[in-house]
């Protein structure tokens, strides 16, 4: 029993650490947006969260799908692309949106077109994509099922910043989807657990209770 309460309180103390993390998120996306310089004055991941207007080129040739990304139910294609920030040699990783896949003829890669020459670009800076599962080394073209861009900016010879992306939300043509996932921290699931945990205290203390005070009372020979 005492376990279960230590684990509940435990299971709260949780959530409220990530309601604090919640709301250092809402405050990053209140802030006004970032320009090319405000970006690249500071470390990037402090800039996590807020929306930024952009300028610069697409990096042409490097443009990679992530496969087996879900987005309104469906299974298909993050598309990034790398994007040179006009000023400087820095570039980031942009996740332009998502695209479906041709599941009837999965050698049909789709062909995303990058607009040439100086462009602006409206996103949120996040953290790089998300890893899936891999059963293994992934050849290193297009379709790919994971991007580290260390090696991504290795390979394409380019400065990456390595530690965000930018979530393309802007209109765009093309087919891309960007209805991005919202941020979530995963408080509910610790107010879960923590509802479990004093379930299951209150349960034991139920039992106990029952077998060891009110059944023997219950049970005892009447005089």
């Amino acid at each position: 029993m005492l376990s279960g309460l230590s684990l509940g309180r435990w299971q709260l103390s949780r959530a409220e650490q990530k309601l604090t993390a919640q709301a250092a998120v809402e405050a990053q996306a209140s802030k006004p947006a970032l320009d090319n310089a405000q970006l690249l004055a500071d470390t990037p991941v402090s800039h996590l969260y807020r929306s930024a207007v952009l300028r610069g080129q697409w990096i042409p040739g490097q443009t990679v799908l992530l496969d087996n990304r879900p987005m309104e139910g469906r299974v298909g294609f993050y598309v990034l692309t790398p994007f040179l920030l006009e000023g400087s040699k820095s570039s980031v990783m942009v996740q332009r949106g998502w695209i479906p896949r041709n599941f009837e003829n999965r050698a049909d890669v789709p062909q995303v077109a990058s607009p040439t020459g100086v462009v602006v670009l409206v996103g949120r800076i996040t953290p790089p994509p998300g890893a899936l599962y891999d059963l293994g080394t992934q050849p290193e073209g297009q379709i790919r099922q994971n991007v580290d861009l260390k090696q991504f900016a290795s390979a394409a010879g380019i400065d990456l910043l390595t530690e965000i992306s930018v979530q393309q939300t802007d209109a765009v043509s093309g087919g891309l989807l960007q209805h991005w996932p919202v941020v979530n921290v995963g408080v509910d699931k610790h107010y879960g657990y923590a509802f479990q945990w004093f379930a299951l205290a209150a349960l034991i203390a139920g039992l106990y209770a029952w077998f060891q005070i009110i059944r023997p009372r219950i049970s005892r020979p009447k005089d």
